[in-house]
């Protein structure tokens, strides 16, 4: 489990803003390992995280998870902490998280509000620096 902390060393809440910092201060901060983006009520920003998809060492992409990634369409992807899975990010209305277990038991979860997400900043492939509009891809997903 990821705990967010405070650039300050404490512990941070995923629902309570008075605990976030800005990616400036974060960044700047010695504590912790890494950076996380908290998903909140107060913007439109959503992740879609797709576990056990990508092959580490071939960068080869698990058939159900490139038809995802391509339904997401052109936006900001990059390769998750654990480095077998991926982080799709854009814009949608998602106010209540889904975990949606698919038939060969991966999962895909679905984030828009009061959680908190880890980042890497290693892109994956030549996707953009721009988050798109996901509505669509998960429309499709929670159908």
């Amino acid at each position: 489990m990821k705990v967010p902390l405070t650039a300050a060393g404490t512990v941070a809440s995923s629902t309570d803003p008075r605990t976030w910092s800005t990616h400036k201060d974060a960044a700047a901060s010695m504590v912790g390992v890494g950076l996380g983006f908290v998903l909140s009520d107060e913007d439109d920003v959503v992740c879609i995280d797709l576990d056990h998809c990508l092959n580490p060492l071939t960068g080869r992409l698990a058939p159900w998870a490139a038809a995802v990634l391509r339904d997401a369409g052109t936006t900001y992807v990059e390769v998750s902490p654990s480095g077998d899975g991926l982080h799709i990010w854009g814009r949608a209305d998602v106010r209540q998280g889904r975990r949606i277990r698919r038939p060969d038991g991966t999962a895909v979860e679905i984030y828009g509000t009061g959680r908190y997400i880890t980042v890497t900043g290693r892109r994956h492939g030549s996707c953009p620096s721009i988050l798109a509009d996901l509505s669509a891809v998960i429309t499709e997903l929670t159908a």
